[in-house]
């Protein structure tokens, strides 16, 4: 008799166990800031300036002394004689009591005056200028610092560098930045019913669609990608560019061939090549996943159907790949809790559904879930995450993860 067949893990399960075993890059590089989009930070930033260096006003109109504007004799409308004209990134003479200053946005509040009325507010004659409203101290005007305070952290290492984050390095004057070098990543793709597009398509042959999803999901998250292109069917040639793939790279992604199938030969080739582990999963689609290390770099193989792949490498392969690359934070994407608007019957394994979000603001599900639909993935916003034996029922809350919170 043969022995009893392991349990297959949960997705938390099988994500904690990848997690675990990754070893972050370290290796830093200094990198100009123009350069830096989708690099992570391998050292805190450090302000070295208050910003705004001074205070400075959010609106053009007319720097003044509240005191001048309203209270004691001062009724409005007041007329005060403009004392001088301030543009941004000109520094104005203190303001004299009774006068006002002519001030544009981001410009300096001149010492002495507390306090912006903007324009739509006054009446502007010759050297003159009619204010009509009484502002209070402190009114429009931006104070010193109150966005970051000489001497703080304000991108702490392991930030993903994206727009946000650049101009905020930027806005503190850094020309440059100390980044967490890329992660190497090799990907191969088995079969040898694999047809590249633009070659006649054999009979039996396929087109590799996977070799196109998986290098844009890897590029979209700032993977430096070595293409090893189709393999054939065979434990040599898979041994061999196996070897290829770990000189340099860490980490090592194929697509196909680890099933247990005669034809199945990446799961034989890594234990020859180095160590796997290598796990069936209770999630649909994507039950086969392997795990382990050729040499010095890490393996992933994800399951050869296209959505299988899709799905798998969303799961399991981006938050590893986060992890990797030192992203000190949100690997774990947000899920929303959304009205089904449609049927299902459920499934012994956690479902991870193609859906979208309708104009009543519910789900529609893609009626074909099958693992090879690939038009599936492009209909839809997102993966519903269905448990294990649940049914759903329209009207009935679910857990919606959209691709926006799993693509970058």
């Amino acid at each position: 008799m043969t022995g009893a067949r392991k349990p297959m893990l949960s997705r938390q399960q099988a994500l904690d166990f990848l997690l675990a075993a990754c070893r972050p890059v370290a290796e830093i590089e200094t990198v100009p800031t123009l350069e830096a989009n989708d690099r992570v930070l391998g050292a805190d930033c450090v302000s070295s300036l208050d910003v705004p260096a001074r205070d400075n006003t959010q609106m053009d109109g007319y720097a003044v002394r509240a005191a001048d504007c309203a209270g004691g004799s001062a009724t409005l409308p007041i007329t005060l004689p403009i004392s001088q004209r301030i543009p941004a990134g000109h520094v104005g003479e203190p303001l004299q009591p009774g006068t006002a200053a002519r001030i544009f946005t981001g410009a300096f509040i001149p010492e002495g005056a507390d306090a912006v009325v903007m324009q739509e507010q006054c009446e502007a004659q010759g050297d003159t200028v009619t204010i009509r409203h009484a502002p209070k101290s402190g009114e429009w005007v931006r104070r010193a610092g109150e966005d970051i305070r000489n001497g703080s952290v304000i991108l702490p290492a392991g930030t993903r560098m994206r727009s946000q984050e650049l101009g905020l390095a930027a806005s503190i004057g850094l020309a440059s930045l100390p980044l967490l070098r890329r992660v190497r990543v090799a990907v191969f793709f088995t079969g040898d019913e694999l047809t590249m597009p633009g070659e006649p398509l054999a009979p039996g042959g396929i087109y590799n669609s996977n070799r196109f999803t998986l290098r844009a999901l890897l590029e979209n998250l700032g993977c430096d990608v070595t293409d090893f292109g189709i393999v054939p069917d065979s434990l040599d040639a898979t041994r061999a560019v196996l070897r290829q793939a770990a000189a340099g790279s860490d980490l090592i992604i194929t697509s196909g061939g680890v099933s247990v199938g005669e034809e199945d030969h990446v799961k034989p080739a890594v234990e020859a090549e180095g160590k796997l582990a290598m796990w069936q999963i209770a999630i649909k689609p994507g039950k086969p996943l392997a795990f382990g290390e050729v040499a010095d770099a890490f393996f992933i193989g994800l399951p050869g159907n296209p959505v299988s792949s899709f799905v798998t490498f969303l799961l399991f392969v981006r938050p590893f790949l986060l992890k990797l690359q030192g992203v000190n934070a949100g690997s774990e994407p947000r899920v929303f809790p959304l009205r089904a608007d449609f049927d299902w019957k459920g499934d012994r394994r956690n479902e991870f559904l193609r859906a979208r979000i309708n104009a009543h603001g519910g789900l529609d599900l893609f009626p074909n879930q099958g693992s090879g639909v690939l038009t599936s993935t492009v209909w839809g916003d997102g993966l519903i995450d269905n448990p294990a034996d649940q049914p759903i029922s329209a009207g009935d809350t679910v857990r919606f993860i959209p691709f926006t919170e799993l693509l970058y």
